[in-house]
C-alpha cells in the first residue's frame, strides 16, 4: 500500500458522514433506531427539510446524516445485489462486524431487506453480506478472514 501523502493539500480529509435522502424524518429514524441500534444525536429543521445525524451502535467517528422531507424520488428497492450494479453513482457504505453471519441473522429477525447472503471473498480475506434499508439504500457487512 502507498505511503500516506502527508504533503498533499488534502492530507487532513477524513471520511465524517455521508447523507441518506428519505422521505419521512419519524419513519426514517424510527427504523434506523430499531432495526440498526442507530442513535440519533442531533436534528434539526431547515428550509422544509429535517436533518438528522445518526450514529452507529458503538461508533462515533462516523454517522448519516438522514435528509428528510417531501420530493425524495424513489430509488429501486433492491432484494438482489446483482440488480444494483445496472445504478450509476454511490453504491454502499460498508460495516465491519465480528460476525457477518450473526449480523445477518440479527437483521432478519428484524425484518430487514437482505439483498446477499453471506458469502466469502478468498482473493480479498473477505466475508460479506449486503442488507438494504426501506428506502433502497444498500449497506455491506465487512467481516475479515484468512486468505
Amino acid at each position: 500500500m502507498p505511503a500516506p501523502h502527508t504533503a498533499s493539500p488534502f492530507a487532513s480529509m477524513k471520511i465524517n458522514h455521508t447523507a441518506i435522502r428519505v422521505p419521512d424524518f419519524d419513519t426514517a429514524a424510527a427504523w434506523y433506531q430499531d432495526t440498526l441500534d442507530f442513535r440519533v444525536k442531533q436534528s434539526l429543521n431547515f428550509a422544509g427539510v429535517t436533518f438528522a445525524f445518526v450514529y452507529p451502535a458503538g461508533d462515533d467517528s462516523f454517522h448519516f446524516e438522514l435528509l428528510a422531507g417531501p420530493g425524495a424520488e424513489d430509488r429501486p428497492l433492491y432484494k438482489d445485489l446483482h440488480e444494483s450494479y445496472k445504478m450509476s453513482g454511490w453504491h454502499h457504505p460498508g460495516f465491519s462486524v465480528d460476525s457477518v453471519d450473526d449480523t445477518i441473522a440479527e437483521l432478519k429477525r428484524r425484518g430487514t431487506t437482505i439483498a446477499s447472503e453471506p458469502h466469502d471473498v478468498p482473493a480479498m480475506g473477505l466475508r460479506v453480506a449486503f442488507f438494504a434499508d426501506p428506502w433502497g439504500n444498500l449497506f455491506e457487512l465487512i467481516q475479515q478472514i484468512s486468505k
